[in-house]
């Protein structure tokens, strides 16, 4: 060599000596093993990415689509009805509350289909979370705190209040003041 280059020290060159011994094998293992990590890292953030696109996909088309089963479910009540009306000019008043019958059993198939059930407590328990109590009533042949009367049908979907029940609830008789 001559003596204008610099001498390069052994630590300057990424070229392992031969002959270095362990040292350099484990280094060489730690970076293979490094690489490893980095391509698993890199292989669990695209599958997250990938499971947070499809999950938005998945609530998009719930938000678009949800109600699908509910409109198939009623499309034969609609179907019923405009059949209804295009009789109504020729058909007896039983054949239209025959009619009328038929289309009300469509719409309770329907609205089972898709888990909506109805609630009629009449002479149940006052429960404020299903009922909504309309005015109390003086009843002495009920329990105080019973349903007497229904006024609007409550609805559920599975566990779930749609709308409380609208209900007229009894009250204990007050007792008669002497005078």
């Amino acid at each position: 060599m001559s003596q204008d280059a610099p001498e390069q020290s052994r630590e300057d060159t990424d070229e392992a000596p031969s002959g270095a011994g362990p040292a350099s094998n484990e280094l060489e293992a730690l970076r293979e093993e490094a690489a490893e990590y980095r391509e698993r890292y890199l292989r669990a953030a695209a599958e997250t990415e990938n499971v947070r696109k499809r999950a938005e996909r998945d609530v998009e088309n719930a938000r678009r689509y949800g109600l699908e089963r509910l409109a198939q479910a009623l499309l034969p009540v609609r179907d019923s009805l405009e059949a209804g009306l295009a009789t109504a000019d020729k058909a007896d008043v039983e054949a239209l509350l025959e009619g009328k019958r038929a289309t009300l059993r469509l719409l309770d198939a329907a609205l089972k289909q898709v888990g909506i059930t109805e609630l009629d407590p009449l002479g149940e328990p006052f429960d404020p979370e299903k009922h909504e109590a309309m005015t109390m009533q003086t009843s002495a042949t009920a329990e105080p705190n019973t349903v007497l009367t229904v006024i609007q049908k409550g609805y559920a979907i599975h566990d779930r209040l749609l709308r409380p029940a609208r209900v007229i609830v009894s009250r204990a008789a007050e007792p008669e003041a002497a005078d």
